[in-house]
């Protein structure tokens, strides 16, 4: 009875769609309106990210840049790269995560172009290039510090390379309606492509980022260390904020209770049985 109590714990305690290989966090996931939307890779799926940590990324892949060329993600991936899934005429989720970002990027010690890069991707097939190259305009603008353009990349692409980036990646999204529910990440990514760390939220502490880009740097990949905290709290689509899972985490405590006192029964028993003899 014990080890079943105990599997159970571990069970509910795993974030919604856990797997063995890799990870899933649904709490940072937030609507957002597009006209055109990609469906993600299975439609069956919760949104989120299933954690890749260590794959490498299709190289091959090619997206167009602020002037349309189109260019292979090998030309633009050659240092530690801060990957960022959005879509620019998002209203929700996107603009404050890259505001966050280049309010972590003013304050990190690092040399934009030289330690590390940024690259934004549309996951709006619809999306054009001029679109890109004016939201990268509206985001070196914001830096308080000469940010160099050529180390943030905006690009679009067609649905078939959206595809294929957002499964390598574990991205998982959803059309409802005309909105989108889709999560909130950076993916950091080691200068020859593989998946180093995924950071969650729209705000990130210049500590956290320089960590991911130094390990990044040396080939070193990791698992997310806020998982538990996105656990812990889901995204009020209705409300626009997020707000603590009381179900979920009391479901947890009360499955640790319960394996503590049959844990207990089962200690008292053995000992009164010797008892006895």
């Amino acid at each position: 009875m014990l080890p079943a109590l105990v599997g159970a714990l571990l069970f509910f305690a795993a974030p919604s769609g856990a797997q063995p290989a890799g990870g899933d966090s649904t709490a940072g996931a937030m609507p957002s309106p597009s006209p055109v939307a990609l469906a993600p890779s299975s439609a069956t799926t919760e949104v989120g990210v299933d954690e890749h940590l260590g794959l490498a990324l299709p190289l091959d892949l090619a997206f167009h840049d602020e002037t349309g060329r189109p260019v292979p993600l090998r030309e633009i991936i050659d240092r530690p790269t801060i990957l960022t899934l959005v879509y620019y005429r998002c209203p929700g989720i996107c603009s404050p995560l890259l505001s966050g970002l280049v309010d972590t990027l003013d304050r990190l010690d690092l040399v934009p172009g030289t330690d590390y890069e940024v690259l934004t991707i549309s996951f709006d097939p619809s999306e054009t290039p001029d679109l890109a190259a004016r939201k990268r305009a509206n985001h070196l603008a914001a830096f308080s510090k000469p940010f160099p353009a050529p180390a943030w990349t905006c690009m679009t692409g067609d649905s078939a390379s959206i595809a294929a980036l957002t499964d390598a990646v574990g991205f998982r999204y959803q059309r409802a309606g005309k909105d989108f529910t889709h999560p909130g990440v950076l993916t950091i990514l080691t200068p020859d492509g593989r998946i180093a760390r995924y950071l969650y939220g729209i705000s990130f502490l210049p500590f956290d980022l320089k960590l991911a880009l130094v390990e990044a740097a040396r080939g070193k990949t990791g698992p997310s260390i806020n998982r538990l905290l996105y656990y812990c709290f889901s995204y009020d689509p209705d409300g626009q904020k997020y707000v603590f899972s009381i179900v979920k985490v009391a479901g947890v405590v009360i499955l640790f209770f319960a394996a503590i006192f049959v844990l207990y029964l089962v200690v008292t028993g053995r000992r009164a049985r010797r008892g006895d003899a």
